[in-house]
């Protein structure tokens, strides 16, 4: 039976909206349909708290829409996992997040991970992440390439070496076992780069598909009990 997977880039670029959708439709299982969707208004990229409020709107209407359709999970591919647990509210079906997903991946494989994201201003927000999760102790480092989101589109050659770069410095200086991208243009570069360092790198688009693909093997949805309880009508 085909496991139909909604995989939603919260800002507004097409671009980077199909490179994820690729990325995700690879790591699928064979009886596994990805789509991928992102919203018509909003910002074209999410680099701090208020780019996070702006998307998040689009996104529950686009898990709206993906729940009239009968999916079977949602994820939501922006490393600010903007508008999670409200998602959670709307939809029944699992919701997850890819920073949040990767963080479980890579606590599966090592002791200890660093991050690598893009703009220093967004490090706050993943240090939050961390610690609303539970995964503080496990994040060594959080380094950043010093490249705004829509460069890994643009200048995609200059931003796999700043990448490649602070990969290395993480392994080398960390003391980790294991990598996380810190951002969803990052996807398409995961692979790469774990072959170039002989680490695990771990890409949160790659990690919301299997937990997905897992949480619907086993027959579980989200809770309606308790604070995922749908929105109060009002």
């Amino acid at each position: 039976m085909t496991i139909r997977i909604q995989v939603i880039n919260p800002n507004t670029s097409q671009q980077m909206t199909s490179s994820i959708g690729a990325v995700a439709q690879d790591v699928a299982a064979a009886d596994t349909e990805i789509i991928t969707v992102c919203p018509q208004h909003g910002v074209a990229s999410i680099e701090g708290h208020y780019d996070e409020a702006i998307s998040a709107a689009g996104v529950l209407q686009l898990v709206q829409q993906g729940k009239q359709q009968q999916v079977d999970g949602h994820i939501i591919a922006c490393f600010g996992d903007p508008a999670l647990h409200a998602a959670r509210e709307v939809a029944d079906a699992p919701v997850i997040g890819i920073a949040e997903a990767a963080f479980h991946m890579a606590s599966l494989v090592a002791t200890k991970f660093s991050i690598v994201t893009t703009l220093p201003r967004t490090r706050i927000i993943a240090e939050h992440l961390l610690q609303q999760y539970g995964f503080d102790r496990h994040c060594a480092q959080i380094r950043c390439i010093d490249l705004p989101v829509l460069a890994l589109e643009s200048e995609r050659e200059f931003a796999y070496i700043r990448l490649l770069e602070n990969c290395h410095q993480a392994r080398e200086q960390d003391g980790i076992g294991a990598i996380v991208l810190g951002c969803g243009g990052m996807a398409d570069m995961a692979e790469e780069v774990s072959r170039e360092l002989n680490i695990p790198v771990i890409d949160g688009v790659r990690a919301a598909v299997k937990l997905i693909e897992g949480l619907h093997g086993m027959g579980l949805k989200t809770s309606k009990w308790g604070d995922y309880a749908y929105p109060t009508q009002k």
